[in-house]
């Protein structure tokens, strides 16, 4: 690995920054800028025109990206929406889910696709919740039952995935070790909350929070940045993966912030700002760096991965999505389905433990990876088609 340098760093930001900034100039270009951000990557790593590797600098930058991902996915979970009809629901459909994932990775192992069919399906079991959240608000639906279920059902999945990968991929015990581990994880963020919670109703800390929140301080932010490396530390120091910590420092940071006005009206937007504003991006364009084109394009089979694993997670994310048809309907079910079916950000970061543990080769990992990127250029899409019955979706109004 080269010195640390902004020279390649440099150009990563610079691709952050065009990303978004050219899909602006097409509003009725409906992409996510994570998908532009992967694939100016790969077009300028090491797979096409060879100007950037990954050194350590940008490493560095897109690790905390990572747990920045994990960390705003946690903040994102809509705790009030957990409940009642909506929970039992989306629980049962991502058990039934992760069955059949199960049933699809050992299918795959069968045929001599994958090596690891227990990771494999824990990959496909997992939905994007930063995707599918604005398609719902565009729509008018984050509100509504079916906009409730999906989010309910989307928290479920990716904490439900990252639970399961730290349960089998984590820790140097065994899986009774591993839960023991889990549990002092859980109980240390018990006890954090109840902390924070106790610490909110102090006059004093209130005033002294409030004088420094808007000021070079930051107080609140670099708060809840200590929360999310303390957590992401800890789970590594337990041998579990540092992205469950980031996840649980979010979902902390989400139940003390409940209606998202105790702790300063702007406390998440400035979270954002953060995250996707300097580290997230890096992430994802380093993602396309590290994206092996080559082993995906040497053997037709290789390639002939991808249709497949987009196939699973249709087969894997969309079937369970049968069980919501009572609640929300037919069209709203099939809509569902095709959400639910939207995963990247997840896949981006499994893979990468799954090649770093050797339980993934570069192809496996290139093609989940561009299942992942076309189910998040297809799907949302096709879900709000659906959805809307082919109706034009007003755009929202600029802030």
């Amino acid at each position: 690995m080269d010195a640390p340098s902004f020279d390649g760093l440099l150009l990563v930001v610079a691709l952050g920054f065009a990303a978004p900034f050219l899909l602006g100039l097409a509003p009725r270009l409906r992409l996510p800028s994570v998908v532009l951000e992967i694939v100016a990557g790969i077009v300028v790593g090491p797979s096409v025109l060879g100007w950037v590797e990954i050194d350590q600098t940008i490493e560095v930058v897109s690790l905390v990206g990572l747990a920045f991902v994990l960390f705003l996915a946690g903040v994102e979970i809509e705790f009030d929406h957990l409940k009642g009809r909506v929970l039992r629901l989306a629980a049962g459909g991502w058990v039934l889910s992760f069955g059949i994932a199960l049933v699809v990775g050992f299918g795959l192992s069968g045929a001599g696709l994958v090596e690891t069919p227990v990771l494999v399906a824990i990959i496909l079991c997992a939905t994007s919740l930063g995707v599918i959240v604005p398609v719902l608000k565009d729509a008018g639906e984050i509100s509504s039952p079916f906009g409730q279920l999906m989010v309910a059902a989307a928290s479920i999945a990716d904490f439900g995935a990252i639970i399961l990968l730290s349960l089998f991929f984590s820790g140097e015990g065994g899986i009774g070790s591993t839960l023991v581990l889990l549990g002092l994880l859980s109980l240390l963020g018990v006890v954090v909350y109840v902390t924070l919670r106790g610490a909110g109703r102090s006059q004093r800390i209130r005033q002294d929070l409030l004088r420094l929140q808007d000021t070079t301080a930051q107080i609140r932010v670099r708060g809840a940045i200590v929360l999310m490396v303390g957590f992401a530390a800890v789970a590594e120091a337990f041998g579990l993966e540092a992205i469950l910590g980031a996840f649980a420092a979010g979902a902390i940071i989400s139940l003390v912030d409940r209606d998202e006005q105790m702790l300063h009206p702007a406390f998440r937007r400035k979270l954002e700002s953060v995250g996707f504003g300097v580290f997230i991006p890096v992430f994802f364009v380093a993602s396309g760096i590290r994206f092996d084109l080559n082993a995906l394009l040497d053997d037709p089979a290789n390639l002939a991965m991808v249709p497949i694993f987009l196939a699973a997670l249709v087969v894997v994310r969309a079937l369970p999505a049968l069980l919501y048809r009572s609640l929300v309907g037919a069209r709203r079910t099939v809509a569902g389905g095709l959400f639910q079916s939207t995963s990247l950000p997840f896949i981006v970061a499994a893979t990468a433990i799954g090649l770093e543990l050797g339980l993934l080769d570069a192809a496996e990992s290139s093609a989940l990876i561009a299942a992942g990127l076309l189910s998040v250029l297809a799907f949302p899409v096709a879900g709000l088609g659906v959805l809307t019955g082919g109706r034009r979706v007003p755009q929202p109004s600029p802030a």
